[in-house]
């Protein structure tokens, strides 16, 4: 409904509304503006009408308290009691809010418009949009101490805006939203802050963490559902990286209707290159919850993953679109805010790997305990990396030492990925120092993989069981067998053999002495 007008006058009295404000900001000021001159009726938005409040030249009636639609979108007035905005009102960038009778608004009064504006103004809730319409209205054209300005015989352009007649007209719902509103106000205008805290401890590349964005309101307090949008670089939002089965689909006939329309290397080395750049990114958006907070799991991807947060925060003051008729109404349109940003990055390393080496017995296959094995890198002499950068040394900066256990086994964990380590054996161990060459010792040496397990392995030849044993100046021939102590049958029955002819030699000799004689 139509304020009333007066019928005495030529021009058409200025229509009543109380409208509420959505202040755009400085820098992101949303005109509305059309080639064609003002010609339509004003078309209310969603608000309530209300009992009229009396001034010169106006014939009571009602005031409407809500917004109106401009060129299609949701807009609301401020100037108390001049014209309503027409559908096809021309509109060109404008100052500073100010009050309706020229005087700067107070920073808390401003800052109050200005996230009302931005957390109410496109609202669908014919309530909070009058509650919103009043509560600008009672801010920025309230009566001023010793001026009359609710005197009803003073004009439009000077008439103030009764509080106390206004809010009783709204019904129950809309009072208690302008309860509702002011004291969200009140308690999260800005300025705001936001802030990302990447996870404590070292971050894996492949591993998912936690990352945190909180919003605070000027007090320093969290400020529940706000939108925030987050768009990762070096890492991948996890709640993306298993896209549904009808995005894989789409993206699958994406993919071949692409590989079809490709004619040259050249396009298809560009489109290569552009999907390789796209998978570098990406976005979601969460809203934060009562604390202010909201978390999402990043899986990184690279050495530098990096977070970024982009909201709509109030600004600190509003700012309002002049129309082209200096008696129309002035306008702003909802969603007038300032962008607020933030970002945070942290090093990501690769998953560390493991080194498992096992010495054995070249001959048997089994594990020899006690070994000890220097750790180094592939020039055998430098100390290998662990997975902190820092290098795997003793106090006097040389090559840890690692021992085998029982089994013959001996394991390093976290250790830097990727690495070329060896392993070196320090001193033989007892029974198998034959061959071991202290200038030139056994050695292994492989490539750490992210995530993976190198095994090494040292065998060693066990010592080398003598086959003559000195007896005197003439040696003994004694034939060793595995697993027996002791000379063999063989060896008894041929020493026995030698003896039975020794004793023959000598009879025979003596015969032949005996015969000379």
């Amino acid at each position: 409904m139509r304020c009333t007008t007066h019928p005495d006058v030529a021009v058409r009295a200025p229509r009543r509304l109380v409208g509420l404000l959505t202040a755009t900001l400085l820098g992101a000021l949303s005109l509305v503006a059309l080639a064609q001159p003002a010609a339509a009726d004003p078309k209310e938005g969603i608000g309530h009408e209300v009992t009229g409040q009396p001034y010169r030249d106006s014939g009571g009636g009602t005031d409407w308290l809500g917004s109106y639609v401009v060129n299609g979108q949701q807009v609301f007035c401020v100037q108390f009691q001049y014209k309503a905005p027409d559908t096809d009102e021309q509109y060109e960038p404008g100052d500073e809010l100010l009050t309706k009778w020229g005087d700067k608004l107070s920073a808390d009064v401003a800052a109050n418009i200005s996230y009302l504006l931005l957390r109410y103004g496109d609202t669908k809730s014919a309530d909070e949009a009058a509650a919103l319409a009043h509560l600008l209205h009672s801010w920025t054209a309230a009566p001023r101490d010793g001026k009359n300005d609710l005197d009803p015989k003073k004009g439009f352009k000077e008439i103030g805006y009764d509080i106390d007649l206004h809010f009783d007209g709204l019904p129950a719902k809309a009072k208690e939203a302008v309860e509702r509103l002011r004291s969200d106000a009140e308690a999260n205008r800005g300025p705001w802050t936001a802030e990302i805290t990447p996870p404590e401890g070292e971050q894996l590349i492949g591993s998912p963490a936690e990352w945190t964005v909180e919003v605070k309101n000027a007090k320093g307090a969290g400020v529940p559902d706000v939108p925030v949008t987050l768009t990762s670089s070096g890492a991948t939002l996890e709640e993306k990286a298993t896209p549904e089965p009808e995005e894989v689909a789409k993206a699958s006939k994406d993919e071949e209707a692409t590989e079809a329309a490709e004619t040259t290397e050249n396009s298809e080395d560009a489109q290569a290159s552009e999907a390789e750049e796209k998978a570098k990114t990406t976005e979601t958006t969460v809203t934060t919850g009562k604390d202010g907070t909201a978390s999402v799991s990043l899986v990184p991807n690279g050495e530098k993953p990096k977070l970024t947060a982009a909201l709509s925060a109030p600004a600190d003051r509003p700012y309002v679109q002049f129309p082209v008729d200096g008696e129309t109404q002035r306008v702003v349109s909802t969603g007038g805010e300032q962008e607020l940003t933030a970002e945070a990055t942290t090093i990501a390393r690769t998953q560390p790997g493991i080194v498992q080496v096992t010495k054995k017995n070249s001959e048997t296959g089994a594990g020899i305990a006690g070994v000890s094995l220097r750790l180094t890198g592939k020039d055998k002499t430098a100390p290998a990396v662990g997975q902190d950068g820092a290098p795997l040394a003793d106090s006097e900066g040389k090559p840890v030492v690692l021992k085998t256990d029982d089994s013959g086994v001996a394991t390093i964990e976290n250790l830097r990925t990727p690495q070329e380590v060896c392993i070196v054996e320090v001193s033989a161990p007892a029974g198998f120092d034959q061959d071991f060459d202290p200038d030139n010792p056994p050695s292994a040496c492989g490539q750490l993989a992210p995530g993976e397990t190198l095994a090494l392995e040292l065998a060693n030849a066990p010592n080398e069981v003598p086959r003559t044993i000195p007896a005197g100046t003439q040696p003994t021939v004694i034939a060793s067998t595995a697993g027996t102590s002791g000379p063999s049958t063989g060896a008894l029955a041929g020493i026995g053999g030698l003896a039975l002819l020794g004793t023959a030699l000598v009879g025979w000799t003596a015969r032949r002495r005996f015969a000379k004689q």
